[in-house]
């Protein structure tokens, strides 16, 4: 059977995330399964507003990297307490819509600002 959380447990949790992020959380963006970190985005501090509805917590944004770390294709994200920092949230989805990050493009090249400009994350 699976587990139910209320909704307020829900925005607890989410409300957390962003109490363990602290204040220099970075949001890292690499290629499938973070095996190249393509760009490396510092995130607001603190990195979203309280969590609302059913746990959803959305990051404050726009955020950049102004000089993108590798070329490659975006396809997976990760939130970390600082640059080489502990996870926080891992298994997030990149891509120009329908995503937890969205990005104008998927296609990063090395030296270039990448900007996200949404990114909601949903408790399951």
């Amino acid at each position: 059977m699976a587990i139910t959380y209320t909704n307020a447990v829900k925005i607890a949790r989410m409300n957390a995330v962003t109490t363990a992020a602290g204040t220099t959380a970075v949001l890292e963006i690499g290629t499938t399964g973070m095996a190249s970190i393509l760009a490396t985005i510092p995130l607001a501090n603190p990195i979203a507003g309280a969590a609302t509805g059913a746990g959803v917590l959305t990051l404050t944004m726009p955020q950049s990297d102004t000089s993108a770390d590798a070329t490659g294709t975006a396809a997976a994200a990760r939130i970390r307490t600082a640059t080489g920092g502990t996870d926080i949230i891992t298994g997030l989805t990149v891509g120009t819509s329908a995503t937890d990050v969205i990005l104008d493009s998927t296609s990063i090249t090395a030296g270039q600002t990448v900007t996200i400009n949404s990114a909601v994350f949903t408790h399951a």
